[in-house]
């Protein structure tokens, strides 16, 4: 079965095209600038790459240039659209009602579209993306919606809930939703599957680090808590992203600035972080040379991550009552051996946990355990892969209709 992976932002499509026999990715590409000029890039297994500007006023262009990528031309991996057995499509926000992936109804893009006040920019994109996908593939191909935040809807109410007046979250459905919840879902179950353990014995802390970030307890298989809150603003330091934050510092600087509320969101979200910090860079990669120069402020950067990280690990060690790995993701996670090093630092102390730096720098990169054989805690890179997790459920739900 071939399954293809959508991943729609307002102004950009990503697609993957999997052949769940092998779990191949035969092709992948990016239609960007979607209501601008347009550009496609597109690779495929065998080596071939293509870059190309298109005229794309709306997602419905960009998908029809996706068939034509996959279906024509040097870099065409299948010879009809009718070799898709379904689309999957990464959502970012399913509030409190969608706790499992599910296949897509006119029902379901109505209430995808409903929820854009929790997550304005990417689900009314989500939404035009899976009008658009059924206008170019018909209704006879199968579409199946995977959420972000479906893996952390089973966080206990003493997790997901804030100080607020409960009539607010009655009525405004403010609550902690937490993100990422694709990749964490699918390293624990990885990470699991690696040792040889059935992951519902399991106590996880894993970590997604990347320009987003996010860090999640893992018990039994379930998420317990997440850093990620309302949005993916809060939790630990990120790219361009604050993190968590005493509101009354948000209201204060408001006060002094005049920012208003949009202004406010966009500093919040685009100007801090690494970014604000370091006055350089959101990418961690520069972060981390700066840090190797001297550069003071980007020192202070890689010791906030670490730090941050570190308290995450302890408090939901604290949370689970227990704690038998810690697993690294995500581009930074899987690629920053300091920031590893670092937030595990110390733990041996309190956890039993310690980490060998000769296996942390020859598995960077890679992927493994580079916690030493005596180390009580469990330290492991797993690289994320949502999009074939995504594909998986998509598969799992599709396989079900014939039966």
């Amino acid at each position: 079965m071939k399954i293809l992976v959508i991943n729609a932002g307002s102004s950009s499509l990503k697609y993957q095209l999997i052949n769940m026999d092998n779990d191949e990715v035969m092709a992948k590409g990016n239609c960007e600038r979607i209501g601008m000029d347009g550009r496609i890039t597109h690779k495929t297994a065998a080596g071939f790459s293509s870059t190309e500007d298109c005229d794309f006023p709306t997602h419905t262009e960009a998908f029809q240039k996706v068939v034509e990528k996959l279906t024509e031309g040097e870099g065409k991996v299948v010879e009809s659209i009718s070799e898709i057995a379904a689309v999957g499509h990464r959502i970012v926000q399913g509030g409190a009602i969608f706790s499992q992936s599910v296949l897509v109804t006119d029902k379901v893009i109505d209430q995808i579209e409903g929820l854009a006040p929790l997550a304005p920019v990417h689900n009314l994109a989500a939404a035009q993306a899976l009008r658009a996908c059924r206008k170019v593939f018909g209704p006879d191909v199968p579409m199946v919606t995977v959420f972000d935040t479906a893996f952390h809807k089973t966080m206990p109410p003493k997790a997901y809930m804030y100080g607020l007046r409960y009539e607010d979250y009655e009525q405004y459905s403010i609550r902690k939703y937490g993100f990422h919840g694709t990749s964490h879902r699918f390293v624990s179950a990885d990470f699991a599957k690696r040792i040889g353990r059935p992951l519902n014995e399991l106590k996880l802390v894993t970590c997604h680090l990347g320009n987003g970030s996010s860090i999640t307890a893992v018990d039994c298989g379930k998420s317990v808590d997440t850093t990620m809150g309302f949005t993916p603003l809060d939790g630990v330091i990120m790219g361009t992203r604050c993190g968590s934050i005493d509101a009354s510092a948000v209201l204060y600087l408001m006060q002094q600035t005049g920012m208003g509320p949009e202004e406010m969101s966009n500093y919040l979200n685009k100007k801090c972080g690494f970014l604000g910090l370091s006055g350089k860079s959101s990418d961690n990669r520069d972060i981390e040379a700066g840090a190797e120069a001297g550069d003071e402020r980007c020192q202070l950067v890689t010791d906030m991550l670490a730090y941050e990280i570190k308290k995450q690990i302890g408090a939901y060690a604290a949370a689970m009552n227990g704690l038998d790995a810690v697993v690294f993701t995500g581009g930074i996670g899987e690629n920053a051996v300091s920031v590893r090093a670092k937030a595990c630092e110390g733990l041996d102390k309190i956890f039993g946990l310690k980490v060998d730096p000769e296996l942390d720098e020859k598995l960077n990169h890679s992927s493994g355990r580079i916690s030493t054989p005596d180390s009580k805690v469990e330290v492991w890179i797993v690289p994320t892969n949502e999009e074939l997790l995504i594909a998986m459920d998509t598969m799992e739900i599709v396989s079900g209709l014939k039966k």
